[in-house]
């Protein structure tokens, strides 16, 4: 059932789509922690009877006004209960299809001051009246008024409502002194004692004298702040470990409330799940979906959070913690600090924020990616090959047993004891060096994991990473000549070595170096046989055989040509698109999986949100319009089938070739965004954003199939029958 077009309201009324922190708020005049004495009213035109007497006019409630919809007059805590005994049949604080209650539930109305009450039915509407007791306790009510509109909402308009105005507000984030203890908490921190902990850069003193206040000001969260050297060396970030923590990021200066000059943080938005802190390519994913929400500044925030980044760490990192102070991640600044442009740039500020973005993004393509180890002279290719050393502390703390034990074995030393012997450098393992090397190598190009990539990773040249970078130079190219007359003066804090002060950039060179890239690649990466591009592996210099849906990238740069676009798509989409979009690899490059051998979440069957984004935006480049259609509808069409299914499910990454249970994922780290009781209220970051970013790639037709959960192949017969009627 899908509820009617909004109808008009009265100025005091609430808005029943409204955003959850709106609607159940202290503010909300439709409801309150009391019931209300009187019914809605309405009046209605005089009749009369048989004998033509007329007829007084009745009172009546809004029980009887069915053309917007009924109003609920809910006990929230009891309902929850009765929910719970009666619907939630497996006892997980979820309404799903696989329940077996009677998916009714009755509820008394507004109109009738609670007298009479009307029937709820269905697992949608069910699941939704769920989510929204949790929400309304959240906020503290006991006692509601509950518009029907708010259970019966076309599914596509309710996610995508609750993307815009819930999960976003509930992922942004800052790092400052009111919030540190929470930002502070790492899941990640296997430590004995975990606490909130920041480290500050050498080049802002400004942020820790402020941390160093904050502290003393409030003992009670036990808050280190700690100096990051001038020099962040392996060696030292290798040290830190023990102690891990925060990053400190981007701040401005404003006013308290005693007129006293203080700092505050710039926010940004974090993945959700595990994930609470600033990622790096998941930020541009997101930022892509801030703007399809029509938040440029949050996307423009996390622009200025990435320059921080570079400016004083060197590069976007994996992340803000201090154990990913090595480690990067696929480079979009370029990309991102565009297109928060085109929606700023009447903005005062507006051509400044580009030309600080972009010469961030030239020293970190001068600094991290065309320097070695990362840079492959013989081919003039880059890779993933971040430095680093022991074991990777972010993971579960039994994720590298199997490794590490047979060499705990040999040297006569307990597990603990070898971990802690092998991080120091006490004992030597050259092959462990070996595998930790491409692990970390793994985890920077953001596919971690993958059999594409285990035990191999820092070797190769891959596609995705260098399709990234020919935009970065076609971006840088033509930023500097369309919007800065051709003439970028660096200033001292972005010059590189073999700059110069005074050094001007100018867009030739950068065609240039996007001209022998595109050689490049159509050298050690496209295979004109297969139709396909694949990595590289720069040291037994061959191109590798694995299938990756990367190969789509080269069409969201514009690095492929026409014909290999063609080619591209005509092989390339029969081998990865599946039921709910694309998967990451081909069932074939993945192999045989068992015990021995489990299933990495980057391969066969499981498709993720950037890959989806990016082979949209690239096949529209192209002119593959209607592909790139069928594509987000079929991941739009999966997303919402689950969400209306489960609960209100958004989870981090999907099995593509599941029809009812997509979010089932067995894979070495799980699934983010599935544990929640009652109510979702984050969901993934980077889906989110492909969810309102996919609906800006279908048109109403298919948005309104959407709302209705017709497949693909139902909206397909149904257009082609369309078009038969319009031909006769």
């Amino acid at each position: 059932m899908m509820s009617s077009p909004l109808r008009a309201r009265s100025s005091n009324e609430v808005d029943p789509h409204s955003a959850a922190h709106i609607y159940y708020g202290q503010n909300a005049i439709h409801k309150s922690n009391h019931f209300r004495t009187r019914t809605f009213s309405t009046n209605q035109a005089p009749t009369f009877d048989r004998t033509g007497i007329k007829a007084p006019v009745r009172r009546s409630s809004h029980d009887e006004t069915t053309m917007f919809g009924r109003t609920y007059l809910v006990d929230v805590e009891q309902t929850i209960k009765n929910l719970n005994e009666q619907e939630d049949t497996d006892g997980n604080f979820q309404i799903t299809i696989e329940d077996n209650g009677p998916k009714v539930i009755s509820l008394p109305t507004a109109g009738s001051n609670g007298f009479n009450r009307k029937e709820v039915r269905g697992n949608y509407m069910l699941s939704n009246l769920y989510q929204e007791m949790f929400l309304a306790k959240k906020h503290g009510q006991s006692h509601i008024f509950l518009d029907q509109e708010r259970l019966n909402e076309n599914p596509v308009s309710r996610l995508s409502r609750l993307i815009k105005h819930d999960f976003w507000r509930n992922l942004t984030r800052v790092i400052d002194g009111s919030v540190i203890e929470i930002a502070g908490r790492d899941p990640k921190d296997w430590t004995d004692d975990p606490r909130p902990r920041i480290y500050v850069p050498r080049g802002t003193p400004e942020q820790y004298e402020y941390y160093t206040q904050v502290a003393k000001d409030r003992p009670e969260i036990r808050l280190d702040v700690c100096w990051l050297p001038e020099e962040i060396t392996p060696e030292h970030v290798r040290d830190l470990n023990d102690k891990p923590g925060l990053l400190a990021v981007a701040m401005e200066e404003t006013v308290d409330i005693f007129g006293k000059k203080t700092l505050k943080g710039i926010p940004f938005v974090v993945p959700g799940g595990r994930f609470n802190e600033l990622y790096g390519w998941d930020s541009y994913m997101e930022s892509l979906g801030l703007i399809a929400s029509e938040q440029p500044y949050l996307a423009k925030c996390m622009v200025q959070n990435f320059v921080f980044c570079i400016q004083h760490y060197g590069k976007i990192l994996n992340a803000t913690r201090s154990y990913y102070l090595c480690r990067s991640q696929p480079p979009f600044l370029t990309d991102m600090a565009l297109r928060v442009y085109e929606k700023i740039r009447s903005e005062p500020d507006a051509k400044q924020f580009l030309k600080t973005a972009i010469l961030a993004a030239i020293k970190e393509y001068h600094t991290v990616w065309m320097a070695e180890p990362r840079l492959d002279k013989a081919t003039g290719l880059s890779r993933y090959r971040p430095q680093g050393l022991g074991v990777p502390p972010e993971t579960e703390s039994t994720h590298f047993t199997h490794i590490l034990e047979p060499y705990a074995k040999k040297h006569g030393l307990t597990f603990e004891e070898f971990v802690k012997a092998y991080n120091s450098g006490t004992v030597k393992e050259p092959e462990l060096d070996e595998y930790f090397l491409h692990d970390r190598a793994v985890r920077e190009s953001g596919h971690d994991t993958s059999y594409r990539l285990e035990k191999v990773a820092a070797n190769l040249a891959t596609i995705d990473l260098n399709t990234l970078l020919y935009k970065y130079e076609k971006d840088i190219a033509h930023t500097i000549h369309y919007f800065f007359n051709n003439k970028l003066p660096v200033p001292k804090e972005f010059l590189v070595d073999g700059m110069k002060p005074g050094h001007v950039e100018s867009s030739s060179i950068w065609d240039r170096r996007a001209k022998l890239r595109k050689i490049a690649i159509d050298k050690y990466l496209w295979n004109e046989k297969k139709g396909m591009y694949f990595d590289f592996d720069t040291v037994k210099k061959e191109q590798c055989t694995y299938e990756s849906c990367t190969a789509f990238w080269a069409l969201w740069s514009g690095v492929a040509s026409p014909a290999q676009a063609a080619k591209l798509v005509a092989i390339g989409l029969p081998m990865f698109e599946a039921a709910g979009g694309l998967v990451s690899g081909t069932e074939k490059s993945r192999g045989v999986v068992g015990l021995e051998r489990p299933n990495r979440q980057w391969d066969y069957p499981y498709g993720w949100a950037p890959q989806q984004m990016l082979a949209w935006t690239g096949l529209v480049r192209y002119g593959y319009s209607e592909e790139a259609e069928r594509l987000a509808y079929k991941w739009l069409f999966m997303m919402t089938k689950a969400f209306v299914d489960y609960n209100g499910v958004v989870v981090e990454k999907y099995d593509v070739t599941r029809t009812v249970d997509p979010h089932r994922v067995d894979a070495e780290y799980g699934n983010q965004g599935l544990d929640f009781k009652g109510v979702a209220t984050e969901g993934f970051g980077w889906v989110n954003a492909s969810y309102v970013y996919g609906l800006q790639h279908v048109d109403a037709h298919c948005q309104r199939a959407l709302g209705t959960l017709s497949t693909w192949e139902q909206l397909y017969k149904q257009r082609a029958t369309l078009y038969e009627k319009d031909e006769k």
